[in-house]
């Protein structure tokens, strides 16, 4: 079972998680953690209850941040993983007995928005974390009752080898056959993303993407209907895009950043192109009636530190939101990452309000436009 954990503006499976994650380091970093470093403030006793997705993911989530955070705190992380958060969160919220502490939850979907109405989280203490790491986080990611875990990216990536005198620099060339010919890829259920670069390469500005009302779906489909005829395959799993560049069945596609930042740090002749790509991002809550509240606040101040939140970039292969976190990473990593100012500044940020939004006839901006697309795609 593949299990999605990320919206359709940068989709990716619980299972690409973990599958971009064994190529990533470079050379081993684990934050140093030291009862200095941890602070008064953070130190404490007993445990928390922390869910992640399993797999490698759990386990270098606790080597580079939940071991740290025992040795600078004295608090003991217990983990626990589940397919997807969002059911076991709600269950337990309505049972009344809740039995985890802190949890990852999908931005983008509409069971985030039920569970924060239903009061399920907790907000977020700010006030345990330290001056650099309130400047090095966005405010736009210091949510009331979420903080941003990690985002991922979903962009344009391709085989050096098949265009040696240079090749595409933004979604327009990806629609430039003449210029960049070869065969494509494209996401089958990625069609936030596909919509977006796809307005992109037809001309729109980054801030005039949003709202996708129906005159823009319109032009976005009517430009997709350019490229249909070049798409190779439909990826539909996490790890196919590099796959099919490796085997030159791909030229160009679109991709998640840790599956080809992964293969980039292995040696493998692929560019990545962060102009146009779509970014989406993943919360941590602090579950609200959890047995460790206390804790739980203290574990996510720890880990939105800057060195502890590049143990966690390097450990996982995406991004936590706090950019003074580039100084600690290495300097090969540092260009491959969304949150370097230079990628930042090139990518597009979905809007998961809106997406999140119900029209006049019930259904979510989402709904709406997911069944456009599987129209389209059915003709």
């Amino acid at each position: 079972m593949t299990e999605k954990v990320y919206s359709n503006c940068g989709a990716i499976s619980r299972r690409s998680v973990h599958q971009s994650l064994a190529a990533l380091l470079s050379a081993p970093f684990v934050a140093k953690a030291t009862e200095a470093f941890g602070q008064e403030k953070l130190a404490g006793s007993g445990e928390v209850v922390v869910y992640s997705y399993g797999g490698s993911f759990t386990e270098n989530l606790r080597k580079y941040v939940s071991d740290p955070f025992t040795k600078a705190t004295g608090i003991r992380v217990v983990d626990v993983t589940a397919d997807n958060s969002e059911p076991q969160i709600k269950a337990m919220h309505e049972a009344g007995r809740v039995d985890w502490d802190v949890a990852f939850v999908n931005a983008f979907w509409p069971a985030y928005l039920e569970l924060q109405q239903a009061g399920a989280f907790m907000p977020i203490e700010y006030s345990l974390w330290d001056d650099e790491d309130l400047r090095g986080v966005p405010e736009s990611a210091r949510l009331t009752n979420a903080v941003v875990a990690y985002q991922n990216a979903n962009l344009l990536v391709y085989d050096e080898r098949a265009f040696p005198k240079g090749g595409p620099k933004n979604w327009a060339d990806f629609w430039n056959i003449e210029e960049f010919p070869g065969p494509r890829g494209l996401p089958a259920n990625g069609f936030m993303a596909d919509l977006v670069i796809a307005l992109i390469a037809d001309g729109f500005t980054h801030k005039g993407l949003w709202r996708l009302t129906d005159d823009k779906v319109d032009r976005a489909l009517k430009k997709l209907d350019e490229i249909k005829p070049h798409i190779a395959k439909w990826w539909t799993a996490g790890g196919e895009p590099i796959q099919l560049l490796i085997s030159g069945e791909y030229a160009l596609t679109s991709s998640y950043d840790g599956r080809a930042l992964a293969a980039v740090k292995r040696g493998i002749s692929i560019r990545m192109v962060w102009d146009g790509a779509t970014l989406a991002d993943n919360y941590w809550t602090v579950l609200n009636g959890g047995p460790n509240s206390t804790n739980a606040q203290k574990f996510i101040a720890f880990v939105n530190r800057a060195e502890i939140a590049a143990g966690f970039t390097q450990g996982t292969g995406y991004p936590g939101p706090n950019t003074n976190q580039l100084k600690y990473l290495p300097a090969d990593l540092v260009p491959l990452v969304s949150i370097n100012p230079d990628n930042a500044a090139k990518a597009v940020r979905c809007d998961v309000a809106w997406f999140l939004e119900k029209r006049a006839d019930g259904k979510t901006n989402t709904d709406h436009i997911q069944e456009r697309w599987l129209a389209w795609r059915a003709r």
